[in-house]
């Protein structure tokens, strides 16, 4: 069974240059139709209230509700592009988006320049405490420079699985001693941090180049380091739609990381993630 790890989808296409379908272009149904074409089984949908799309938590919970088991839901708690990121009372609203939504985690982007330090701060250990109490896996959108604070973060809360989305962001071309990698291998000591394999192009310098050989060396490294039991693969459909096919997301990794022996890759696209899914908050 294969589990897409990272996906999302919108009301209203919330890119630039705009659409001329910004209206269907990234619906569930789309979604649903490329799950079907490619037998994919299940999805997380990461929830992001991102332009155009203020009400994506409620939307991606109804779409839930209508087409599970297939679809799972990661909600959008306080991400860099709302005006709550890193505000008082965070606790508070993931209690309430558990309240209010058929979540088995949430997803929270940080900013780039932004140290992470929140994280391990009282406000943000109150956060974490509100996910290990409802058994929520933790969909960190993050970079190298973030892996320090995750980690302290993860030391504190062992039972939370913090899932780090498009391989945390390593870059191919980082020079020799690839301190960035270094930071996001030093994770892989945390048993609670699961990596995403995902977004290839994020850290190809060029995006097109299918099938992303330049990252073939990454991918093995970060391999090497978490092991089949803490990687996930993922989409990033709509969005890898810049860039590839969602058919060609999948070979990325099923066809083109032949280092990996082919029982580790039934694990990495879906055995993980259904592991992880099955252990998180049941569905409401």
């Amino acid at each position: 069974m294969i589990i897409d790890s990272h996906c999302h989808a919108w009301t209203y296409w919330p890119y630039d240059p705009p659409a001329p379908d910004p209206e269907s272009r990234g619906v569930v149904e789309q979604l649903l139709d490329e799950m079907a074409v490619n037998g994919v089984e299940r999805a997380v949908v990461v929830c992001a209230e991102i332009e155009h799309n203020p009400r994506n938590n409620a939307y991606i919970a109804e779409q839930v509700r209508r087409h599970r088991p297939r679809l799972y839901q990661f909600a959008d708690v306080d991400s860099h592009w709302k005006p709550s990121y890193h505000r008082p009372g965070a606790a508070d609203r993931l209690r309430q988006a558990v309240e209010q939504w058929p979540i088995s985690g949430f997803t929270h982007y940080l900013a780039h320049d932004d140290d992470a330090a929140w994280l391990h701060s009282e406000e943000g250990l109150a956060f974490f405490r509100v996910a290990e109490e409802h058994r929520l896996i933790a969909s960190i959108a993050c970079a190298p420079q973030h892996q320090a604070a995750i980690r302290r973060a993860a030391e504190r809360f062992p039972a939370v699985p913090f899932l780090l989305h498009h391989l945390a962001l390593v870059q191919a071309d980082e020079p020799p001693p690839h301190p960035g990698l270094q930071e996001v291998l030093a994770s892989a000591r945390l048993p609670n941090i699961y990596l995403k394999t995902s977004g290839f192009y994020y850290g190809s310098r060029v995006k097109w180049d299918f099938p992303y050989s330049e990252m073939g060396w990454v991918v093995r490294a970060l391999y090497e380091a978490f092991g089949p039991y803490r990687m996930c693969w993922g989409s990033d459909y709509p969005v890898v739609r810049f860039f590839m096919t969602y058919r060609q997301a999948i070979e990325c990794f099923r066809s083109y990381c032949t280092f990996v022996p082919e029982a580790d890759k039934a694990w990495i696209l879906g055995r993980t993630l259904e592991e992880l899914l099955a252990a998180a908050r049941p569905a409401a």
